[in-house]
């Protein structure tokens, strides 16, 4: 099939198209001159701001992320990174709407514990449930389990944003079969979020069939931040293009590229 033939839905979170599928984070940069050339480089729409930690207008006095990432250009999700508790997690997204003059997407994770920063999910159906109602359009941040993801997305999530492994570890995605299943369950996008180490770990989320892949430390922790960035870019949009190709199946033998049938000796 020529690849002119093969059409591709955009990307839609809460009723806006994107281009790219390849959201980025902007922690653990050196400092905001890194941090603005990965993103440009990573071609990215979507960039996260952790609330609790990051300047957006909340001191006057220092320096502003916005001031490399304006959300002229980019639409900004305030994530709850940090929040081990419903309550603190809805506060921030509070501070958040305030912050952006009633920006109302946001990423939600609660966390369970500081070791493996899996997410708590008991308190996060709670916090879904209050923000939801609240007319927030809410990101989720869940573990891979094919019925919390379902349950999250029936709640009224505009995305569910399963893990691949623990958060910063770079360990791709342990259980493919869970993210598949979850992809084949959902009406809502779906993004791998947390786990990614390099570029392949990313096409491999693509080839499963996942709508987008958040990541932040893959970019930001690697040597070159910038390359990786472009890397990243590339890996999403390789692994959407062989998910739309359609891989050959997995045979136990050989199946020989030219055949001899029809074939003159």
């Amino acid at each position: 099939m020529n690849q002119t033939t093969v059409t591709d839905n955009p990307l839609v979170i809460a009723g806006r198209e994107y281009r790219s599928r390849l959201l980025v984070g902007t922690g653990k940069y050196r400092d905001f001159e890194e941090t603005r050339r990965a993103i440009e480089a990573s071609g990215a729409e979507i960039v996260t701001v952790a609330i609790r930690r990051t300047n957006i207008g909340q001191d006057p006095g220092q320096p502003s992320l916005l001031d490399v990432i304006p959300p002229d250009r980019y639409t900004l999700l305030p994530n709850t990174a940090g929040c081990y508790t419903a309550r603190d997690a809805i506060r921030t997204c509070r501070l958040a709407r305030e912050l952006l003059d009633g920006h109302d997407l946001v990423k939600l994770e609660v966390l369970g514990d500081e070791k493996t920063l899996f997410p708590d999910l008991v308190q996060t159906y709670e916090a879904t449930e209050v923000l939801v109602k609240e007319g927030f359009k809410v990101m989720v941040y869940t573990n891979d389990d094919p019925i919390a993801a379902k349950r999250l997305e029936e709640m009224g999530c505009v995305a569910v944003m399963p893990l691949a492994a623990p958060i910063g570890s770079g360990l791709g995605i342990r259980n493919p079969y869970n993210i598949l299943t979850i992809v084949e369950n959902a009406r809502v996008p779906i993004l791998v979020d947390a786990g990614v180490g390099t570029a392949s770990d990313a096409a491999v989320a693509m080839e499963l069939g996942c709508d987008g892949v958040l990541m932040n430390t893959a970019i930001a922790g690697a040597r070159n931040p910038e390359l990786m960035a472009s890397a990243m870019k590339k890996a999403v949009e390789a692994g959407r293009e062989a998910f739309l190709a359609g891989r050959i199946p997995r045979k136990r033998f050989a199946s020989a590229s030219s055949p001899l049938d029809g074939t003159f000796f």
